[in-house]
């Protein structure tokens, strides 16, 4: 499929152990001091509140999406259910992860950034596992490759396997006969989008990650466009 510049809707959910839904200065101070240098090799959460986010790009090997119901929260504190479309990696590369959220403490207005990877735009330097995806708005180049199968049944979606080698059943948790899309492997470059939570489920390995806390409103810089192919995650 050639490359296509398209809005997805939906809401970003990738999975494990590292909370970054950070309520005060105090325990942001921390998460940075603690993980400002190194390699990082665990799992991300961050939840609670919208989350931007920018990337150069994002390849990843066996790929699904189908159409889920996601739980959210509005903003009265009432909850319901949203339509998202929900992706799934069994492997991931990412080239440079950035992150803004947005803090009422005492009043004011700060930004919770965070930012993972290096500089250069073509390492493909992040590396994770068992990523899924549940994005609210996001806009960027898409290529998709193997054997493309459109409009397949969502509980028929497969994106990773388990420890005897079977592929797990419905993965994304579809529902049946909703839309869903199947490929070898999926290429979205220049993305800049809105999550509601992200999550990364398996192993996440960055060369290096950062995280200050900024007055007002500070919005991710716009993604430089990668260089070169990505190497086999």
């Amino acid at each position: 499929m050639s490359p296509d510049r398209r809005p997805v809707e939906g809401r970003t959910h990738w999975r494990r152990s590292l909370a970054v839904a950070v309520p005060a200065l105090a325990a942001a101070g921390g998460i940075g001091s603690a993980m400002a240098s190194g390699a990082l090799a665990v799992g991300l959460q961050i939840q609670d509140r919208p989350v931007d986010f920018t990337t150069s790009s994002l390849y990843g090997t066996q790929y699904g999406a189908a159409v889920v119901d996601q739980a959210v929260v509005r903003p009265d504190g009432s909850t319901g259910t949203q339509r998202v479309l929900r992706m799934g990696f069994a492997d991931g590369m990412l080239n440079g992860l950035c992150l803004s959220q947005r803090q009422q403490i005492g009043g004011a207005t700060y930004t919770l950034l965070l930012t993972l990877g290096d500089d250069n735009p073509g390492s493909w330097e992040i590396r994770t596992k068992n990523t899924v995806l549940d994005l609210r708005s996001a806009t960027g180049v898409l290529d998709m490759d193997g054997i493309v199968d459109l409009n397949v049944n969502g509980a028929d979606v497969k994106t990773l396997k388990d420890a005897t080698g079977a592929y797990v059943v419905n993965p994304l948790d579809s529902p049946q006969h909703r839309f869903g899309i199947q490929a070898r492997y999926a290429k979205f470059d220049a993305i800049v989008g809105t999550a509601q939570d992200f999550q990364i489920p398996g192993l996440l390995t960055t060369p290096r990650l950062k995280l200050s806390v900024r007055p007002g409103v500070v919005a991710c810089p716009a993604p430089a466009p990668p260089t070169g192919t990505p190497g086999t995650p």
